[in-house]
């Protein structure tokens, strides 16, 4: 295997990883937690429930983008606001996740991934690459 093989590969997991889990937890607000109890635990925050809408739809199409390799980089960019969001959320609960109401490690390594794939992209395997337009996307940007 070469070198520009097994990164390419390397990739395709911390994408299709980080995409798998923001698909899942967006889900989870749907399916398990409900729409509304998904509102009621952002309003419990100080947030609005627009928060929550927001939330749930960049978690369940950021998740599904990830996973096809759509917009990788973009998408991975626009995930921070959320899963700092979600750092923020737990930073309290102090740092194991397995801690009551779970703690921040988890989603500071969520921060990790997507920050990892905005810098690499999606790899060869992406379905869709942003296209680059010179002095418009920064160089650690481009794909």
């Amino acid at each position: 295997m070469t070198h520009q093989n097994e990164l390419n590969y390397g990739a395709l997991i911390i994408r299709v990883s980080l995409g798998v889990v923001l698909l899942a937890h967006g889900l989870l607000k749907v399916l398990v937690f409900t729409i509304p109890g998904t509102i009621g635990y952002f309003e419990s925050l100080g947030l609005p429930a627009l928060a929550a809408y927001l939330v749930i739809i960049g978690e369940i199409a950021g998740g599904a983008a990830l996973i096809l390799g759509l917009y990788s980089r973009l998408v991975a960019v626009l995930s921070l606001p959320i899963l700092i969001g979600s750092v923020w959320a737990h930073a309290a609960n102090g740092w194991l996740f397995s801690a009551p109401n779970g703690g921040w490690e988890f989603p500071v390594l969520l921060v990790a991934l997507a920050v990892a794939v905005a810098v690499q992209g999606g790899g060869a395997f992406a379905l869709r690459k942003l296209p680059v337009v010179d002095g418009f996307i920064p160089q650690a940007l481009k794909a």
